[in-house]
Order: structure tokens, then C-alpha cells, then sequence
């Protein structure tokens, strides 16, 4: 081969090492956006799961808040309703220790 020949075998296999290169690198670049492409969609998802499994338990919370409020109130009720029974039941009594008491301070 002939010194021309081998320079200008050099001057190729330096640009096809070039290109391979760039092509390289245009790959390599190419999967790093696919694969910050692939994370951000993998994060999207995994905030919209644990917002929706954090409304979920907020729902869940809720009723049983309103739940137990419901209770409180209904036990709240019954209580006032037996103690206005009581109450009743003691007017006569009261009525008749007022009057006796009452009638024992003017008979003295």
C-alpha cells in the first residue's frame, strides 16, 4: 500500500470512529430522556395513588367521626330523656318537701 492509501485508510477509520461516536452518543442521550421520560410518568403515578389512597382513609376517617358524633349525640339524648323522667318522677316529692318545709318556717 502506498502512503496516500494508508493516510487516506487512517482519515476514513477516524471519521467512521467519529460517527460511531455520535451515534453513540445520540443513543446514549436518546435512552437517558426515555428513562427521565419513564421516572417522571413511575413518580406521576405514585402521587396520584397516594393522593388517592390519602383521600380514601380521609373518607374513611370521616364516617367514622360522624359516626361515633352520632352516637355521642343519640347517648346525650337518652341521658337528657332519663334524667327529664327522673325529674318528673320527683316533682310530687319536691313539690311536697317544699311545701312542708315551707309551711314548717311559717308554723314557727
Amino acid at each position: 500500500m502506498a502512503r496516500d492509501e494508508i493516510l487516506s485508510e487512517i482519515k476514513r477509520a477516524e471519521e467512521e470512529a467519529k460517527s460511531l461516536v455520535t451515534s453513540a452518543n445520540e443513543m446514549r442521550n436518546k435512552k437517558i430522556s426515555e428513562a427521565l421520560a419513564q421516572s417522571k410518568e413511575i413518580i406521576r403515578k405514585a402521587e396520584e395513588e397516594a393522593r388517592e389512597y390519602a383521600e380514601s382513609e380521609i373518607s374513611k376517617a370521616r364516617k367514622i367521626i360522624k359516626e361515633e358524633r352520632e352516637n355521642i349525640i343519640r347517648k346525650g339524648i337518652e341521658e337528657a330523656e332519663m334524667i327529664k323522667m327522673k325529674s318528673k318522677k320527683n316533682i310530687p316529692d319536691a313539690t311536697k318537701f317544699i311545701l312542708t318545709e315551707f309551711e314548717r318556717a311559717a308554723n314557727a
